[in-house]
């Protein structure tokens, strides 16, 4: 049955963040990833939501692993960043490794505390 979670929730996730990213990238008029890195910092908060939540294992596999696990990636991030350091756009692929890194972390931690927050409300 967590396969079953899984599946579903990574299902959606990739599709959420393929349609993102692609709404993203066609407004944006930039070499830097932003679409990426809208994707991952939002993943990162709520990802520090879901895990703070008295959340069931089977909600926490369909939301946390499942959808969040396929809506972030880590692949592009890398590859997207390699591509800048690439095509000597130095200064953007550094601002987009370590700005996502440093945000994705502050992300998280804002997304944890506002979800013990909800739980007292």
């Amino acid at each position: 049955m967590d396969l079953v979670f899984v599946g579903i929730g990574g299902a959606l996730g990739s599709l959420a963040r393929y349609r993102l990213g692609k709404v993203v990238t066609e407004k944006s008029n930039t070499t830097f990833p932003i679409g990426t890195f809208i994707i991952n910092i939002s993943g990162a908060i709520l990802l520090g939501l879901v895990s703070s939540l008295d959340a069931s294992r089977n909600m926490y596999l369909l939301l946390g692993d499942g959808f969040l696990g396929a809506y972030t990636t880590f692949s592009t991030f890398m590859y997207e960043g390699f591509n800048l350091f690439q095509e000597n756009e130095k200064l953007n692929a550094f601002i987009y490794v370590l700005g996502s890194l440093l945000i994705g972390i502050i992300g998280y931690i804002l997304g944890f505390e506002l979800g013990k927050l909800i739980k007292i409300i």
